[in-house]
Order: C-alpha cells, then structure tokens, then sequence
C-alpha cells in the first residue's frame, strides 16, 4: 500500500496477531515532546487508535445500547478499527514496525450507557487533538493530508456522541470555533487510566464481558485483550457518521 492509498482509507486486512499483544516498550518513552520522523507519529496515532477500537469492540458488547445509538456506536467502532488497519498497513509499507497494542482496562466506563457515551466523548475529543498536536511534526505531505483525514472522522464522532449525550452545542457537540491542539502529555495524561502497565494486574470488573473474536489473554498478567482482527478498510466514515517518540523503530523493534 502506497501513501495515496491511506489517504483513500484503503489497506488490506490486518492479522489479529498485529492489532493484538502487551506494549513492549516502556511507557516511558512515549515522554519525549517530540517525534523524530514521520513513522514515529504513525505510531503515536496507533497507539491511541488500538485504544479506541478496543473500547467500542467492549463497549458495543457490555451496553446494550438501542436504535440510533447502536447504530452510531457500531460504525464508530467499524472506523476505529479501519483506523488500526490503515495505520499499521502505512506503517509497515513505510519501512516501519507497528507499535503493539497497549493492555486495557476501562474499568466502569461500561457500567451502563451514560458512562459508556460520556467516555466515548472524551476519547474522540483527546483523539482530535491529539492529531492536531501532532500534524506540525510530519513532514510528508500525504501523510499529513491522510492523518487530516481522520482527524476530521474523529471529530465527527465527537460531535455524534455530544449530540446523543443532549449536550450544549458548543463546548459539547463541539468544542469551541477552533479545534484545540493536545501535546503527547496531554493526550498521555488523559488515556493513562486505562492502560494497565507492563508486569501489573488490571482490575477487572466482576462480570466482564467476554470480548469476543480477536481477544487475547496475555499469561503473564491475565489481562483480556482485544482489537478486532482482520478488519478491510473501507469508507466507514460515510453517510451515517457525515450525519452525525511512542514509537517501534526498526532498530529496536524487539524492545
């Protein structure tokens, strides 16, 4: 896959072996304020996108979510998913190898569905600036171009979920004239409670769901993970939702 071709969404499918596995580099090197090169904000945008796709691959089992909220949700999750695939596709013909999947634990965002919807928001809105904050350091301009691209979806998932939620318009629906850029520590800050660290126990709840195809169980810590595997990228941002340095560089691959 070229880089025109991330930049039409298109990629083949990725193994449940790449959307799955314990993040084999220590967290502290996701601290640096900046990125090397354009495969290491690749792999920063992986990072979160494994987080996101793994949220709603849970969530969409743990809440029983009805009518149009199902409906969104799903297709929300369709394009985090086709996010990992593209993004991992990208980075491999690059030259590059994918960062693994960060262990999860979401702990009570599945209680029930306000807090399902009210972490939704918050990740689509840290996704958004995230990739604000990270455009100044690419410097391919295609995969700038691409990167804008999904992060325009990840607004508009925002803006969906505001809007199920009955938030205000602005600063709800969306977040003000301008969208606000996040630095890495920002967007780490935010995420951190989810992520469980390497040689930890997570915390699950009772009564977890069984997350389903593409789950992995990780012997050393028992935590549950999943991404769906073997996702095609396709337009999953369309009609309906238009309604609506962490890095793996070749030379360390291995940690």
């Amino acid at each position: 896959m070229n880089r025109r071709d991330l930049i039409k969404g298109q990629a083949t499918d990725v193994s449940p072996q790449l959307a799955l596995g314990a993040l084999n580099h220590p967290w502290a090197k996701a601290m640096a304020a900046d990125f090397a090169n354009d495969l290491e904000v690749l792999n920063y945008a992986l990072t979160l996108e494994y987080l996101e796709a793994a949220f709603y691959v849970q969530g969409n089992k743990a809440v029983q979510l009805t009518g149009d909220e199902a409906k969104y949700l799903k297709q929300i999750q369709a394009d985090e998913e086709s996010h990992v695939a593209t993004l991992t596709a990208t980075i491999k013909k690059l030259g590059g190898t994918p960062v693994e999947a960060p262990k999860v634990d979401f702990g009570k965002a599945f209680e029930d569905r306000k807090s399902y919807l009210t972490t939704s928001h918050t990740f689509e809105n840290v996704g958004v600036g995230a990739y604000l904050g990270a455009a100044g350091f690419l410097k391919d301009k295609g995969i700038l171009q691409a990167a804008a691209g999904i992060f325009g979806v990840e607004a508009r998932h925002a803006a969906v979920v505001g809007n199920l939620l009955g938030l205000p318009a602005k600063g709800g629906v969306f977040m003000g004239n301008t969208e606000t850029p996040k630095t890495k520590e920002e967007v780490l800050a935010a995420v951190a409670p989810f992520l469980v660290k390497p040689g930890t126990e997570p915390v699950i709840p009772v009564g977890a769901p069984d997350t389903g195809a593409g789950g992995s169980t990780d012997s050393s810590t028992g935590t549950l993970l999943t991404v769906a595997g073997g996702v095609a990228v396709a337009g999953a941002a369309g009609a309906l939702i238009a309604r609506n340095r962490m890095t793996s560089r070749g030379e360390d691959a291995d940690g």
